[in-house]
């Protein structure tokens, strides 16, 4: 069963004041020996952000309860702009439809769900992205881009649905921007409106949504 989910992105403005990133876990054991073995406990790293920061006014304050309450604290979820993790290109570049990989063509597959890569050298890391940002979705096969009409892109999931299948080892590409699915990791949220005034900002976890 699907989760509740509102598709609608966070105050972009108080987003930018927020703090956070990638969380992984990682097993460790020390042997007898003094060496350790370490196992990676999962496949997908997620993301956790605090808001808190982001507060500096009245009106501030006003904006996160509306969306806190709307959301029914932790019940629905919805987008997060990640201000340094937003893009399928490089920083300060705009999307191109060959910037990630998407897979390579069988002459019947028509969906293929996007994904963003991070790294090269050692262990690249590909990450599902499920909440690509409506009309930023470019797609290329073989490195000649499709006209917006030869695909159709699910913003809820990520899944990119060609016209026409590509031929086998065709090489589908895209470049978007996405945002992330989160929902708040509290039910509570007290604010002291002397300690925003005096820059002690009160703490307002969101967590991503794995599924």
């Amino acid at each position: 069963m699907a989760s509740p989910f509102h598709e609608v992105r966070f105050p972009l403005a108080l987003a930018y004041g927020s703090r956070g990133g990638p969380e992984r876990r990682t097993d460790i054991v020390t042997l007898g020996s003094g060496d350790e073995e370490r196992n990676s406990l999962w496949r997908h790293s997620r993301r956790r952000y605090n808001a808190g920061p982001a507060l500096r006014t009245a009106a501030d304050v006003a904006v996160i309860l509306a969306f806190f309450e709307e959301r029914r604290g932790q019940l629905y979820g919805f987008r997060w702009h990640d201000v340094f993790d937003h893009s399928s290109a490089k920083p300060g570049e705009a999307p191109s439809p060959l910037d990630q990989t998407l897979g390579l063509g069988d002459g019947t597959t028509h969906v293929f769900p996007l994904t963003k890569r991070y790294g090269g050298t050692f262990a690249p890391y590909d990450r599902p992205i499920r909440k690509p940002v409506p009309g930023s979705v470019r797609i290329a096969v073989n490195g000649g881009e499709l006209a917006a009409n030869a695909f159709a892109v699910d913003t809820g999931t990520g899944l990119v649905t060609l016209a026409s299948a590509p031929a086998a080892g065709a090489a589908i590409s895209a470049g978007f921007q996405f945002d992330v699915p989160v929902r708040f990791a509290t039910d509570r949220i007290e604010i002291d409106y002397r300690a925003v005034q005096a820059g002690l900002v009160p703490d307002i976890p969101i967590i991503e949504l794995r599924r």
